[in-house]
């Protein structure tokens, strides 16, 4: 099975002087590496894959080994997270702008499309952050009212530049404080990583969706090949943090831009993730990669 071709390219960017290598390799933003064009600045056909047939052995609970860097426990790492993400909060939004090239909101509102959410569907945004998917979803909508967004951050939360009408919940996807059967869409936007227990996530995923309702989770997954690897791991945890420095009001934001390598460098191999949504009662589900390292996960909630 093939996925639909979609054009990402953005009509401002110029042609990269890298003919042979995805631009996205240069100048992403880590949570908007959204740049989804290879040389030719055309993205057709993205590489589709499902999960193994026996998963058995292969539910995730911790997305990652504790990164000890960081924290000493997996007990600390929500702690920990949670105060990362209270503290840099103000600066996501730009940090994410500068890095991203402005290209975000047009690849956020690409997938969401591609995924299958249309007006007069309701939306959940689970680990809403700043708004930067739900801010789409509701332009795709017509109606904020139809959007909720789920997340654990005060800080996020209080940071949220939101079209009014959009209804805002303070909770952990493991936990979603919301009735059974509510939505016919669920988005995640690159907070994957950063959930306690994946298994218990998705069977939230699963509780809240209405049947026949749709999931779609974005996040980064390193490259194949070496070289590959090690020009994104060189720009993410790197590059990336020293420009957070220069434009960040709080001296930790360049840490956890470097902590996002981490994670996605640790985070469980997406087989494994998809089979967890199969484990948690999810259909149809499969993965699209878009240059190697953007993948969306896509699954549905049975009739």
């Amino acid at each position: 099975m093939r996925a639909s071709p979609i054009d990402f390219r953005p009509a401002f960017y110029p042609e990269s002087p890298y003919s042979g290598l995805p631009y996205a390799l240069l100048a992403p933003a880590l949570a908007g590496f959204r740049l989804a064009f290879a040389h030719n600045h055309t993205m057709t056909n993205p590489t589709m894959t499902t999960p193994p047939h026996d998963a058995s052995g292969n539910i995730v609970h911790a997305p990652h080994v504790p990164l000890t860097e960081y924290y000493q426990r997996e007990e600390d790492r929500r702690e920990w997270v949670g105060e990362q993400f209270d503290k840099t909060a103000p600066d996501y939004d730009r940090v994410e702008k500068i890095l991203g090239l402005g290209t975000g909101p047009t690849y956020r509102r690409k997938i969401l499309e591609f995924a299958g959410l249309k007006p007069g569907m309701r939306i959940l945004d689970v680990g809403m952050g700043t708004g930067l998917v739900a801010k789409q979803a509701a332009r795709i909508l017509g109606d904020a009212s139809l959007v909720t967004g789920v997340d654990p951050s005060a800080g996020m939360i209080r940071n949220a530049k939101l079209p009014a009408g959009v209804t805002v919940v303070e909770g952990r996807a493991e936990s979603i404080p919301l009735a059974a059967n509510g939505y016919d869409f669920l988005s995640m936007g690159y907070a994957l990583r950063h959930v306690s227990d994946m298994s218990v996530a998705f069977a939230e995923f699963h509780r809240v969706l209405k049947p026949g309702g749709k999931v779609c989770i974005l996040e980064i997954t390193p490259p194949k090949g070496k070289i590959a690897t090690a020009l994104l791991k060189g720009y993410c945890k790197y590059a990336v943090p020293m420009l957070a420095k220069l434009v960040a009001k709080d001296k930790d934001t360049a840490q956890l831009w470097r902590y996002y390598w981490d994670t996605i460098e640790a985070c469980a191999a997406p087989e494994k993730v998809m089979a967890t949504l199969e484990s948690a009662g999810f259909v149809n589900v499969r993965r699209t990669v878009d240059v190697g390292m953007f993948s969306t996960y896509l699954a549905e909630k049975p009739l």
